[in-house]
């Protein structure tokens, strides 16, 4: 099999395998959307916290024993 018949059955393959995809309709991606935006303002604020909360002990706790 040469290089050229290698690639044609590969894309063939890749045509084949795409139309057995289920797709998602607009309501799924929508709620899915939803989902990640939901879920990336979660760990946003979750990150936020923590970083105001180890700042808070680094500055006034650590930084505060050698003044």
């Amino acid at each position: 099999m040469s290089r050229i018949e290698g690639a044609r059955t590969f894309v063939q393959e890749c045509v084949t395998e795409m139309e057995r995809v289920t797709w998602p309709d607009r309501d799924q991606l929508r709620n899915a959307t939803w989902v990640v935006i939901i879920f990336t303002i979660i760990v946003s604020l979750i990150i936020w916290i923590m970083d105001i909360f180890s700042r808070t002990v680094i500055v006034d706790f650590i930084i505060g024993i050698f003044t």
